[in-house]
Parts: structure tokens; C-alpha cells; sequence
């Protein structure tokens, strides 16, 4: 087949002000801004890392990323995608939509690539950078379907127009761990590269290239250099906070193992400083367990870069989790509203500072669809972990591999626990252990060299503990105390057990001048900020000025017992593995200079069953609990705490972890639910299996799982995002709709992109996002079709999946909530053929059974 010289082939086309399509930029004028994009991102990295993380010739692979541009099917579809805005074009007889079958022209990049003869895995690099791995195997650049040897003779001249134009040969990647961090600074590059400054051909794009990178968010932090523990917290650190920041020396993995309260958080903030400041790393990254966890951080994380940050600069007034940040960067093409990263959990990655939950770093290490991705954002930078006691054996599996990649990627890995066994401390580190002394800071560094360091445990904490088989006297014991003044904190196992607990004491609780809350994760980013913002600041240290106005019983999930920083008088906890009652009990009498009513007393009420019941038959004992934790662990767990009637902190952490945990040989009923928590039962997966699911998850040889479909916790379904609104209606005059928000204000959504500007698309959708709440897919809404969603013009705010790919979608619901806050569908009919679903502000998302 004939072939168009390389310089004439088209990569972009370009809306016109008088909104007629053309050609944009050519492939070769893309390619080459996309390198010089990729050559400016490396430059702004610290001189010590941009030179460890980047081998010479980077910018090459991203110039070249789009070598498949030249291509008679590319060509054709941006000819007829044009239509009457382009003369004189040849025609070619192929039909576009077989770009299908190999992955579109990042395949056909790949083909060429390797017939090439490039360096070890660049082909791929290059085939990926849609986020994906193309279908190619066994075809051949030269092939028919590519245009024949005459296109690839094209594609071939058009690498070395790059390299010329680069001043770059090809680059030697050193291992797999670095291939995938190009294939990370590719996409990004392009994306930035396709952004709003280079999409008129007859602009000049070099003058662009350090403003869009501005724009994106990469500036270079500037940091107030010498400061002083003090300096930044207002307090001297403690001996294990000061024994942290001695170890940690240069990049490798660190692990704090404290009691709750002591300041891991502080210590590990502060431990991050010492590695930006001395140019080790270029960021930080603060990995939580669950997104309602990590939303109250964020004041606490933005007070210390308020203290590190030079004043002028940039980052230092950047509210990191407020959706303003969306609004504010521009990541081009990807990165727009309806795209799939206009996300302030994915962006948030790529920033220099951010806060997070731990599922998005765990895809990093996944094949799953931009994980390079997410390893380019954290590639050098500080990550910590925290709480990493809570999670399972799939999400364990996942995160031992992540730790692997983070190390090769010249990452300073932090992790904090206050109630880890010494064999997940073994398997997190890759090394065997000695020491079992609590507190203790074990590093790991690049070297391999593995160090144990005991830090001398401060003062002693004394709980009562009380294990209840009624729970009637919980409720009466929960009303009595807050009558008298005391702050009582109620946590379940179940977002449907605290909403139940939540009716049983409200009620009650109004009649004797107790206040009574709830919270769980199950509430749309809007209403979980407003129950936020006033039931942790009452039981923490905002509150204490407020303390003694009246007594309040806060009701909630495992939420309540992860990174926050809130002190109870009194705790009724349903039971739960020994880890998590730990974490738990460390909300009770945290601080010393907490007031309290005259009579309290540091006391947990654990709801429990009878041992002998709870063996013979867990699931009826621990009813739902049963379900959320394994039947062996919660059985294990009663056996340590059935008869303890009090505990100290931390002295008791250890020896309570390792009876739990540690391994022994099981007789009876309780080998049976060994051999369950092993293999499994039909309902649900035993950790042998999650450990090879997870590794399945990690396998890159496999087809790459789209967003949507990749799990980070294992549960039996996905969770998916549903979109609550008052009303929505179409307004076929004016080709918009009117979406009415559950607080009465409305937006005006129009159905063309054109009406709006970037900025105000950005805003519109940063809105809605905070109408959106997370939910199991088993009690979600019926889906809409993708058409009608569309027709409403949802496409242009929400990722709603690619049309390209039948299997890469991202299901978004809609429902519309009535006065009686039951859910229904967008034209009134019912929305589950099973359950009535309900919203209500103060119970959140909630599935009512009939």
C-alpha cells in the first residue's frame, strides 16, 4: 500500500472558533512536544533523583509514544472525522474501526517499535500508553493490516526525524520497575502535550511547554530549610518519634510500631521533611485506609506544609483535598471533566503532596489500566503507610508487592502500626526478625541492611474491660453516661448495625438532652464533610472547649477506630479481631489534659457471645461480625479476651497481638474454621485463594483490567459510584438539563461541550462529585443506559467509560432521592427489584429489606 510521508500524516485535529473540525498537529510535531514535555517533567525533579529514576534518552520514548499515527487507519479516521473540513486529502479504502482488533495505533506503535530492534521493553512502554496492553502478539509491523513495508518504512523515518530533533538515542532500561515508571512519564507527558496550549497547529508550542507544566501542577516546592521538630509541631518529639527520624537515612522501608496517640503521624511527617529537604525525595504521599479516614488529615497534613513551605510558594496555599485543586490544574485531555483522571483520587497521586487512601497506590503495582501511572506519580517521593494492620489477605498480598515496586522506584517508605504481629511485620520487610520489644522502629535500607531499634515505652495507660453478652445493658450503660456528662463512642462492624444502633438511641437520647451521631462510609463527600467537621472536632481537641456542654454518644464503623485523632469517656464496642479493639480502646482516655465529668472512668464494653457458643457456631454467635471477619480470627480473638477484666497501653499490645496471631495446632471446631479461614466455604474466599487472586491482580502478562473492575479489597462484589440528585430534567430548547441537588440549588448541565468553558466544567463537575456516594453494586440503584445518561449530557462531567473498548467502563448510577428520602429512578420508577433504597442526611445511604 502507498504511504504518506511521515511529515504530512496528522496526530490531532482542531475545533476551530467557528466550530469546524481540522486537522491539528502533525505526528511528528506531537511526538516531538510530548518529548520536550517529557524532557522538562525530568528536569524538575531533584538533580539526585531525576538522575537515579530516569536513564538518558527518557524523552525519546515519550516523543515516540504515537509512531502508530502513521498508519493508513489513523489516517482515515481523523480524514473522515473531519469531513468537509479538509481538501485534497487522499483516500484510502480501510475501514477504521478495525484499529480494534490491535489496540488501536498504540499497537501498531508497539509493532513498529520492535521491528525496530529498540532496547528491552520500550515496545511496550510505547504500546501502552493508552494505559492498556495492546492485542498484537504475533503480528508484524510490516503486515497488510499496518499499511505494508512502505507505511513502516514511514514509521521507521519518523524515529529518526525524533531522535534527531530530541538530541537523544534510545534509552537502556534497567529492569521492569523503571520500564514501568516511563511508561508512567509517557502518558503523562502526552497528556500534557495534548493539552488546551497545543491544540491550534498555527500557535508555536515551545514557549507553552513550562506553563503547561505549571498548570498541571509539577511545580518544584520550596522548602524552608533547617527547621526543627519543634519548629514544625510546637512540641520536642518523643523518644520512639526521635528514634524514627535517626533511622531514617535514605531511601528504603521503615516501620513504627506504637501505641495510638503516641504522634506516628507527626513522626513520620517529620522524617518525610528531612528527605525533601536534603533533595532524597521529591513529594509525599500519605496512604490511609479508608477515604472517610483520611479526609480529617488533611488539616493536619496542610498545617505541616504550611510550616515547611517557603511563603511564595505555590503549593504552601493549596488546600490538597479540596476539589478547588481540580479546578485549578489542567491536565489536558485525560484530565477533563468526564475524563477518566479528573479525579481528585487518581490526580492526587501526581501532585507533590497528597493525601489518600491506600487503594490507589496498591494499583500502582496492578495490572490495571494507568497503574504505571500511578507509579510515576510515586516514584521518589516519601510514601507513607499507615494503619496497615487492617487489611486482609488479598489487599496484604497487593501490598507486599507494592512495597517491592515503591522500593525499586527509590521511594522512603514509612509504615506506622500500633498493633502489628511480628510475621506481617516479617512479611512486609522481606526479612527475618528478632526482636519483639514494643515500641520498636525496624529499617530496611537499599542496601538490604536490616536494623531493630527498642525505644523504652512512655507512661501506661489502665482500661477496664467488661465483656457483655446483653446488649440492652450496653444501651442503658450508653444513655446513663452521657446523661452524666460523658462522651461515648459506639462502633459496629456494619454500616447497617451503627444505622440500626443509631435509630435504637437517637430516639432516646433526645428525650435526656444527649446528643447522638452517626458515622460510616456511606455518605455522599458532602454530608460526610458536615458530619465530619462537627462530631470529630467534638471528641477531639477542637471539641474540648465544648466538652462539658452535654453529654454525646457517637455511633459508627471501623472508621471511627483509624488515623483519627478523637478521645472518649466511655466505649461500647461490638467484638472484633484483637487488632482492632486495640485500635479501638485507643480512642478511650487518649490525651491526659481531656476534661472529664466527675465519676468516669476508662471502660470498654466488648459485645461479645459466650466462647463455647461463638466456637460451636460463630456465625449465629457474631452474627453480621461473622461475615466481615473470619470465624477462626474472631473465635482466636475471644479466647485472649473473655476473661480479662483489664488491659494497659501499651504494655499488653504485643503479647495480646502475638496470642492471637500466632500460630498453633487446632483441634475440634476450631480446625474446621482454620481450615475455612484457609480454603474457604461457598460464601466467601479463603486466604490461600485471595493470595493468588491478588496475584492474579498483579500478573502483567495477563489482559489489563479496566479501573472500574480492579479490586484493591477482595469482597464478593465491586463497589460502584452512585450520583444522588433531587431532580433532572431535559430541556430540549435550550439542549440542556436542569439537575436540582438534594440542598434545592440547581446546575444547568449543557449537552454540548462548547457552551462552557474549561473552568467552568471543572466547576460544575467538582460539585457534583460531591453528591456522589459509594456503594456495593448489589445495593445500587439499577443501571441507566450509557445512551440516556448521554442524553442528559452526564458524559461530559463523569467518566462513563471508553467507547472504544466494550469491556473498559465505569458504571456510574443515577437515582433522584424524593422528601421522603427514598430513591428512585430518573423517570420515577423503582430503582432495586429486591430492596427500597433510602438517603437520609443523618443516616446516610441505606438499604431497607423486605
Amino acid at each position: 500500500m502507498d504511504a504518506i510521508p511521515f511529515m504530512n500524516c496528522p496526530a490531532k485535529t482542531y475545533l476551530r472558533p467557528d466550530d469546524v473540525l481540522v486537522p491539528g498537529r502533525s505526528v511528528v510535531e506531537h511526538c516531538q512536544i510530548v518529548g520536550e514535555v517529557a524532557r522538562a517533567l525530568i528536569a524538575r525533579y531533584p538533580d539526585r533523583l531525576s538522575e537515579i529514576l530516569f536513564p538518558p534518552g527518557s524523552s525519546l520514548v515519550a516523543g515516540s509514544h504515537d509512531l502508530g499515527k502513521v498508519s493508513p487507519y489513523f489516517y482515515e479516521k481523523l480524514r473522515k472525522n473531519c469531513g468537509g473540513g479538509v481538501t485534497n486529502w487522499p483516500v484510502f479504502s480501510v475501514n477504521p474501526e478495525l484499529e480494534r482488533q490491535w489496540g488501536g495505533h498504540a499497537g501498531v506503535s508497539q509493532v513498529a517499535a520492535r521491528a525496530m530492534g529498540v532496547p528491552r521493553w520500550v515496545p511496550e512502554i510505547l504500546g501502552q500508553h493508552h494505559g492498556f496492553s495492546p492485542p498484537v502478539a504475533g503480528k508484524r509491523a510490516d503486515a497488510e493490516i499496518f499499511g505494508g513495508a512502505n507505511w513502516q518504512a514511514q514509521r521507521e523515518a519518523l524515529a529518526v526525524e525524533l531522535k534527531l530533533r530530541l538530541g537523544v538515542d534510545w534509552p537502556e532500561v534497567k529492569s521492569p520497575e523503571q520500564a514501568r515508571l516511563l511508561a508512567g512519564l509517557t502518558s503523562v507527558a502526552d497528556w500534557i502535550g495534548s493539552g488546551q496550549h497545543f491544540e491550534n497547529p498555527a500557535l508555536p508550542w515551545k514557549p507553552s511547554i513550562e506553563l503547561a507544566l505549571d498548570e498541571a501542577g509539577f511545580i518544584q516546592p520550596a522548602y524552608r530549610l533547617g527547621l526543627r521538630f519543634a519548629d514544625v509541631f510546637g512540641f520536642a518529639p518523643r523518644p520512639a518519634q526521635a528514634r524514627l527520624l535517626e533511622s531514617v537515612s535514605g531511601h528504603g522501608v521503615y516501620v513504627l510500631e506504637a501505641p495510638m496517640g503516641l504522634g506516628k503521624t507527626e513522626a513520620a511527617l517529620y522524617a518525610a521533611y528531612q528527605m525533601l529537604q536534603q533533595g532524597q525525595a521529591c513529594g509525599i504521599y500519605f496512604a490511609l485506609p479508608t477515604q472517610l479516614t483520611s479526609n480529617k488529615i488533611y488539616s493536619r497534613f496542610n498545617q505541616f506544609l504550611q510550616s515547611i513551605l517557603e511563603a511564595d510558594c505555590p503549593q504552601r496555599a493549596l488546600l490538597l483535598h479540596a476539589n478547588a485543586w481540580l479546578v485549578d490544574t489542567e491536565m489536558g485531555e485525560e484530565g477533563r471533566p468526564g475524563g477518566a483522571w479528573f479525579h481528585r483520587a487518581k490526580r492526587g497521586l501526581l501532585a507533590p503532596f497528597a493525601v489518600g487512601t491506600i487503594d490507589q497506590a496498591l494499583m500502582a503495582a496492578m495490572n490495571v489500566k494507568h497503574g504505571f501511572v500511578r507509579a510515576f506519580g510515586l516514584a521518589g517521593k516519601v510514601v507513607i503507610l499507615d494503619e496497615v494492620h487492617t487489611y486482609d489477605a488479598y489487599t496484604g498480598t497487593l501490598l507486599d508487592a507494592l512495597i517491592k515496586l515503591l522500593r525499586e522506584l527509590h521511594c522512603t517508605i514509612i509504615i506506622l502500626s500500633a498493633t502489628l504481629s511480628r510475621q506481617r511485620r516479617s512479611q512486609l520487610l522481606d526479612a527475618p526478625l528478632e526482636s519483639d520489644a514494643y515500641p520498636l522502629i525496624t529499617a530496611v535500607t537499599r542496601s538490604a541492611e536490616l536494623q531493630e531499634f527498642s525505644v523504652e515505652p512512655e507512661g501506661s495507660a489502665h482500661i477496664s474491660i467488661s465483656v457483655e453478652h446483653e446488649e440492652g445493658r450496653a444501651v442503658q450503660e450508653a444513655l446513663e453516661r452521657a446523661t452524666d456528662g460523658q462522651q461515648v463512642l459506639w462502633i459496629e462492624n456494619t454500616v447497617k448495625d451503627a444505622q440500626q444502633r443509631y435509630l435504637d438511641l437517637a430516639a432516646r437520647a433526645a428525650e435526656l438532652n444527649v446528643a447522638c451521631g452517626l458515622l460510616h462510609s456511606r455518605y455522599t463527600m458532602a454530608d460526610r464533610q458536615h458530619i465530619e467537621d462537627h462530631w470529630v472536632d467534638l471528641f477531639g481537641k477542637p471539641g474540648l472547649v465544648r466538652r462539658g456542654e452535654r453529654g454525646r454518644i457517637l455511633v459508627g464503623t471501623q472508621v471511627l477506630e483509624q488515623s483519627l485523632d478523637i478521645d472518649a469517656d466511655f466505649l461500647v464496642s461490638r467484638f472484633a479481631p484483637t487488632d482492632m479493639l486495640l485500635q479501638r480502646m485507643g480512642r478511650l482516655w487518649r490525651h491526659a489534659n481531656t476534661p472529664r465529668p466527675a465519676g468516669a472512668r476508662a471502660e470498654a464494653w466488648l459485645l461479645a457471645p459466650a466462647l463455647d457458643a461463638a466456637i460451636n457456631g460463630p456465625q449465629t454467635a457474631f452474627g453480621a461480625s461473622a461475615y466481615v471477619y473470619s470465624p477462626y480470627v474472631l473465635c482466636r480473638s475471644l479466647e485472649v479476651w473473655q476473661t480479662r477484666a483489664e488491659v494497659d497501653l501499651p504494655q499488653d499490645i504485643r503479647a495480646l497481638i502475638e496470642a492471637t496471631y500466632v500460630d498453633r495446632m487446632d483441634e475440634g471446631a476450631m480446625e474446621r474454621w482454620r481450615h475455612e479461614l484457609d480454603n474457604g466455604t461457598l460464601r466467601r474466599k479463603g486466604r490461600i485463594a485471595l493470595q493468588q487472586l491478588a496475584r492474579i491482580g498483579l500478573a502483567t502478562d495477563g489482559k489489563t483490567l479496566p479501573e472500574s473492575k480492579a479490586q484493591t479489597r477482595y469482597s464478593e462484589t465491586d463497589n460502584i459510584e452512585v450520583l444522588l440528585l433531587r431532580d433532572l430534567q431535559q430541556y430540549k430548547d435550550s439542549q440542556s438539563s436542569r439537575l436540582v441537588l438534594r440542598d434545592g440549588s440547581e446546575l444547568i448541565l449543557p449537552w454540548r461541550r462548547n457552551r462552557l468553558t474549561k473552568i467552568e466544567w471543572k466547576t460544575l463537575t467538582a460539585r457534583l462529585m460531591l453528591e456522589i456516594v459509594l456503594v456495593r453494586v448489589g445495593d445500587a440503584p439499577q443501571p441507566v443506559a450509557r445512551d440516556t445518561l448521554e442524553k442528559y449530557g452526564l458524559q461530559h462531567c463523569f467518566y462513563l467509560g471508553n467507547r472504544d473498548w466494550a469491556d473498559d467502563e465505569s458504571l456510574l448510577r443515577v437515582a433522584l432521592v424524593d422528601e421522603t428520602g427514598t430513591l428512585r429512578g430518573i423517570h420515577g420508577q423503582a430503582v432495586h427489584d429486591k430492596h427500597t433504597l433510602e438517603y437520609r442526611d443523618d443516616l446516610g445511604y441505606r438499604v431497607v429489606k423486605h
